[in-house]
């Protein structure tokens, strides 16, 4: 059975596990890993503050440190995802271009 996440942003899956927190789907060429460092609370509840925001290749053949092609720490969930989002939508199409050629 396939694996069907709860949660999407902007049409892709967002999968949190405790502090970590991956963007896209595996089967693409890349995916955004996001590690919330810090928080802090805001009416009662712990909201992520610092976030370290990672474009990963899924290319298993690669080491780990090849696989890492950018990375920022962002304040903020939605800055973490902006940012994440126009790495991910940039280097997809970047990918499928070369795929073509």
């Amino acid at each position: 059975m396939a694996f069907t996440p709860k949660l999407t942003y902007k049409g892709r899956p967002l999968v949190r596990c405790k502090n970590d927190i991956y963007y896209g789907s595996l089967s693409d060429p890349y995916v955004i890993f996001m590690q919330v460092l810090t928080s802090k609370e805001e009416n009662g509840v712990q909201v992520a503050d610092r976030i370290h925001v990672t474009l990963l290749s899924t290319d298993t053949t690669k080491s780990p440190i090849e696989r890492m092609k950018k990375q920022s720490d962002k304040n903020g969930l939605w800055s973490a995802l902006e940012i994440g989002t126009i790495w991910l939508e940039k280097s997809l199409l970047d990918a499928k271009k070369e795929e073509k050629k």
